[in-house]
C-alpha cells in the first residue's frame, strides 16, 4: 500500500544521514581549528569563519530538515491510512532541497552570506527554500485532509506546527533588499534586527530541533518498545505549552542589551515557563520507553532513545537557567552556551536520529539489523563524545565567564582577552576529542547500516 511512500522515505532519511556525517565532519574540523588554528592552512575556503556556518546549515537544513520531511510524511501516511498526494511534487521537493543545500555549501565557502545566525544563505537560496517548503506544506496538509481515520495522530500535530511556524519566521527574518546576485541587506536594522533574528533563531531551535523530535518520539518509541504512549494528556500539555511559550522566549538571548527591559523580561518569564511542557514531554517519552522491561534491558536502540530523553531534559533545564539574569551574566557569550547547544544537538537531536534510523532503515529494506553489537559500541562512543564535549565546555565556559567579570581593586579588568584565551585553550582539546568520538560512532553506524542493506541485496540477487 505504501511502496512509493517508503521509497521516498528512504531517499530522505539516507540524505539526512549523509548530510549528518558531512555536517559533523565540518564541525569536527572547526573544533580542531579552535585548538590548533594553524590547521586552517591559511586557506580561505576552510577558515573557521566559513566552515562554521557550513556546519550549522548542513546539520539544520541538511540532516534535520531531510529527517523532518521524510519522517513526517511517513508517519502521516502510516497513522492516517492514506497514500501521499502529488508524489511527483515530493520528488521535486527532494531533489530541489538537495540542490539548494549543495549551492548553500558552495556559496558559503565563497563568502556569500547574510551573516544571520542559522540563516546565512543569501536571498536566491532563501526564495528557493520558501518555495520548496510551501510544496512540503501543501503535500502534508492535502494528504492530512484525505486521511481515512478521524483522529489526527499526535506526531502529526507537531509536524503541522513545525511547517506553519517555520514558514512564518523564516520568511520574516529573511526579508531583505537584494543588491545583486548573492548579496542583499536586511530590511531590519539595529534593535529591530536583533529582535527578529532571535525570534527566528530561538524558534528554529524550538521547532526544527525540538518539536520535530518530540513528535518523532511519540511515534517511534511506542513502535520500538511495542507499547502505547504513556499519557495522551501529557502530550497535549507538551504540544500547547511549546506552541504557547516557545515563540516568546527568543529575547532571552538579548538580556543586558539595548532591547527594552520589558521585552527582555518576557523572554525570561517564557523561558522559565518552558520547563513545564518540556519536562512533561520528556517524562511522557521516558515512561513510554521504560514500559517494556525486556526491551529496555536488551535493546540498544531503546538505550539511544532513553539517552536522547535524558539529554532533552538536561538541555531544557539549561535553557531556562541561562535566561535567569544572574546566571546569564556569567554564561552569556562563553563556551558554556556552546556546550548547552551541543548537549541538545548531539545528545537530544543526534541520538534521536540515530535511534530512529537504526529502527527504520532495516524495516524499510525488510532486513534485520546487521549487528546489535556494533550498536552497543556506537552507544559507548556517542556518550563519550557528548560527555567530553559538553563537560569541557561547561567547566571552561564558567571559568571564562568568571574571568571576564573579574575586576581589580581599581575597577579595571583583571584579565586580558589573551589570558582568557590561554585559559580556555585546553578545554578546546576536550571539545575536539568529544567531536572525534561522536563522528567515529557515526562512521560505525554507516558501516552497520550499509551491511544491513548490502546483505539484503545479495539475498535478493540469489533468489532472482
Amino acid at each position: 500500500m505504501f511502496e512509493e511512500e517508503e521509497k521516498i522515505t528512504k531517499s530522505f532519511v539516507l540524505a539526512a544521514f549523509g548530510w549528518a556525517i558531512f555536517g559533523m565532519l565540518v564541525g569536527l574540523l572547526a573544533a580542531v581549528q579552535l585548538y590548533l588554528p594553524q590547521l586552517n592552512f591559511a586557506n580561505e575556503y576552510i577558515n573557521f569563519g566559513k566552515i562554521r556556518p557550513i556546519h550549522t546549515n548542513a546539520v539544520i537544513f541538511g540532516m534535520v530538515c531531510n529527517f523532518l520531511i521524510g519522517l513526517s510524511l511517513y508517519v502521516l501516511c502510516k497513522s492516517s491510512s492514506v497514500n501521499l498526494t502529488y508524489l511527483g511534487l515530493v520528488k521535486v521537493l527532494f531533489w530541489g532541497w538537495q540542490l539548494v543545500l549543495v549551492l548553500g555549501v558552495v556559496t558559503l565557502s565563497m563568502g556569500y552570506t547574510s551573516t544571520k545566525e542559522y540563516a546565512e544563505m543569501e536571498w536566491p537560496l532563501d526564495i528557493a527554500i520558501v518555495v520548496l517548503w510551501l510544496i512540503f506544506g501543501f503535500v502534508f496538509f492535502s494528504t492530512l485532509a484525505r486521511r481515512k481515520v478521524q483522529h489526527i495522530f499526535v506526531s502529526n500535530w507537531f509536524s503541522g506546527a513545525v511547517i506553519i511556524v517555520i514558514a512564518l519566521i523564516f520568511v520574516v527574518n529573511n526579508l531583505a533588499m537584494p543588491l545583486y546576485p548573492f548579496k542583499s541587506y536586511s530590511i531590519f536594522s539595529g534593535v529591530s534586527d536583533s529582535l527578529v533574528q532571535w525570534w527566528w533563531g530561538h524558534n528554529a531551535v524550538g521547532f526544527l530541533l525540538t518539536a520535530v523530535f518530540v513528535g518523532t518520539n511519540y511515534y517511534f518509541i511506542p513502535k520500538v518498545v511495542d507499547r502505547p504512549i504513556y499519557s495522551y494528556r501529557l502530550s497535549l500539555i507538551t504540544f500547547w505549552g511549546l506552541i504557547g511559550f516557545y515563540t516568546w522566549a527568543g529575547t532571552h538571548h538579548l538580556v543586558y542589551t539595548s532591547v527594552p527591559s520589558w521585552i527582555q523580561n518576557i523572554g525570561v518569564v517564557m523561558s522559565l515557563l518552558l520547563w513545564l511542557p518540556s519536562w512533561a514531554g520528556a517524562f511522557n517519552a521516558w515512561m513510554t520507553a521504560i514500559s517494556n522491561r525486556e526491551a529496555r534491558k536488551t535493546n540498544p536502540i531503546v538505550w539511544f532513545f532513553m539517552s536522547s530523553i535524558v539529554y532533552y531534559a538536561l538541555a531544557t533545564f539549561e535553557g531556562p537557567l541561562m535566561a535567569i539574569r544572574w546566571f546569564n551574566q556569567i554564561a552569556h557569550n562563553s563556551s558554556w552556551v556552546i556546550g548547552h547547544v551541543h548537549s541538545g544537538a548531539l545528545g537530544w537531536v543526534g541520538m534521536t536520529v540515530i535511534a530512529t534510523l537504526y529502527y527504520l532503515i532495516p524495516k524499510l529494506y525488510n532486513r534485520p539489523l546487521y549487528s546489535y553489537t556494533l550498536v552497543k559500541v556506537h552507544f559507548v562512543l556517542a556518550h563519550l563524545g557528548v560527555l567530553f564535549y559538553i563537560v569541557s565546555l561547561w567547566i571552561g565556559g564558567i571559568g571564562q565567564g568568571s574571568m571576564w567579570l573579574s575586576l581589580t581593586d581599581y575597577g579595571t579588568l583583571a584579565y586580558s582577552f589573551s589570558q582568557v584565551l590561554d585559559f580556555i585553550h585546553p578545554y578546546m582539546l576536550g571539545r575536539a576529542l568529544g567531536g572525534g568520538f561522536y563522528v567515529l560512532g557515526m562512521f560505525l553506524m554507516a558501516y552497520n547500516l550499509f551491511m544491513t542493506v548490502r546483505v539484503r541485496t545479495k539475498l535478493t540477487e540469489q533468489k532472482a
